[in-house]
């Protein structure tokens, strides 16, 4: 069995036993994702692993972390994207499906660089951008 559908399998045990802990270890949560939009009129997206569907790149603010640390250290780990200026915030939304204390910062990238195209891995098993007004 491979080990994106093992996590599905799993999920609904191990999703409420984390956010049970989390809920005592952090009190809030905050996440950071991109609206990465390039010169085409393309939106990047990703495929997890542990979830279906495709979503905008970006994850968890780590303690310490900024925002904007956060959310370029997510996009070269999901997307091979690099930030040479700081993305704009379109704003913060609360994330009631996730937890009670989820907070998510959308943050608009226009100015990025990608060398190269990511490596599928682990947690990201595909990438694509796609029309923002499909035909």
């Amino acid at each position: 069995m491979n080990l994106p559908r093992l996590r599905r399998l799993f999920k609904p045990v191990i999703h409420p036993v984390l956010h049970f802990y989390w809920r005592w270890r952090r009190p809030l949560t905050l996440g950071a994702r991109a609206l990465v939009i390039d010169g085409h009129d393309r939106v990047f997206l990703v495929k997890h692993s542990y979830v279906d569907g495709w979503h905008l790149p970006g994850g968890g603010v780590e303690k310490g972390e900024s925002v904007q640390a956060a959310l370029a250290r997510e996009l070269v780990e999901e997307g091979n994207l690099k930030l040479p200026a700081p993305p704009v915030l379109h704003g913060v939304f609360f994330n009631k499906r996730i937890s009670r204390r989820d907070h998510v910062a959308l943050l608009l990238v226009r100015d990025f660089h990608q060398e190269a195209p990511p490596k599928p891995n682990r947690e990201i098993v595909d990438h694509a951008f796609f029309p923002l007004h499909p035909l």
